[in-house]
């Protein structure tokens, strides 16, 4: 059971992206926080983290929970919908924790400069063979439709084709 002490709201400032508005609550238990947010993370699933390892993929609850570690306050994060519940290290403070959970979707902040577009293409993995060897070794040429249509999916569909003959 919850037992609330002190509750105050925090927005943030007009940026680029989706500011999530958390309203901040401090339990009866000493040393723990709540976050009550605008959007839920988790659906109707719990998603506990102990440490910073365990938060993996790219789900907003481990997101989250990865930037609440790194502030190097948080012994624990549990996420359910959207409620956020913080073991906090003992003789830590809360002070900047709000602000984690309220740029968890901002994407772009004042003061911050673009990636220009040399470095966006370098991001961008390259495309994975387009032919597969026939069974004579020879590697078959894509008609001009096939080149519209991604490497993955092109390997997918041969797969499949492969797979209802066979049976």
């Amino acid at each position: 059971m919850w037992c609330l002490v002190k509750a105050k709201v925090l927005t943030s400032l007009p940026r680029v992206g989706q500011p999530v508005d958390v309203k901040q609550t401090t339990a009866g238990v000493a040393g723990r926080i709540r976050f009550e947010l605008n959007r839920t993370l988790t659906g109707q699933g719990h998603e506990k983290f102990t440490s910073a390892s365990q938060a993996i993929g790219p789900r907003p609850a481990a997101e989250l929970a990865r930037r609440l570690f790194n502030s190097g306050a948080v012994l624990g994060v549990h996420v359910f919908a959207n409620i956020v519940t913080v073991d906090l290290v003992p003789g830590s403070r809360d002070s900047d924790l709000a602000q984690i959970v309220t740029d968890l979707h901002q994407y772009w902040k004042p003061g911050m400069k673009p990636p220009s577009v040399e470095e966006l293409m370098a991001q961008v993995v390259a495309p994975a063979a387009t032919t597969a060897p026939s069974a004579d070794g020879s590697v078959p040429e894509l008609s001009a439709a096939e080149k519209l249509v991604p490497a993955h999916l092109l390997e997918r569909s041969r797969a499949a084709r492969s797979k209802a003959q066979k049976s």
